[in-house]
């Protein structure tokens, strides 16, 4: 019988593109491309500053990771949040009944006062006890 290696290690992303994977290289790419384009077409000043949040952005974007969660998923997470209403209504709406194909219903016979047993308090609630879980079933 042949044996076969398992993957052990299939959660993380393989490096394809020197030490960096295809997402972090498309995110330091892209940050570098708009750095190029800002670079050819603004004023030092403000080169100078979209370079800085392009730069920061696109390293974010590959390399940052909060709460061991990426960078990229906690930036759609807060824009989704920011984006969607937060007021909740709460409308109460009614049980729906539990429909079983095939299902045959028992007929239930709720007792409606529960007998004095003993002095004891803990004794009948026991015994109350004991009657509710028969009713349940």
């Amino acid at each position: 019988m042949k044996q076969f290696q398992v993957p052990q290690f299939i959660t993380i992303e393989d490096k394809v593109i020197g030490p960096f994977t295809i997402k972090q290289f498309l995110y330091i790419a892209a940050g570098i491309g708009l750095i190029l384009a800002a670079y050819s077409f603004l004023q030092t000043f403000l080169f100078f500053l979209v370079a800085i949040l392009a730069g920061t952005l696109a390293g974010s974007l590959a390399f940052l990771k909060v709460n061991e969660q990426p960078f990229p998923l906690l930036l759609k997470n807060a824009i989704l949040y920011l984006m969607r209403p937060r007021l909740y209504l709460w409308r109460q709406e009614a049980p729906k009944p539990a429909s079983r194909k095939g299902a045959v219903k028992r007929h239930e016979t709720p007792v409606k006062a529960i007998p004095k047993l003993s002095a004891s308090k803990l004794v009948d609630l026991a015994w109350s006890l004991d009657i509710e879980k028969k009713l349940r079933e």
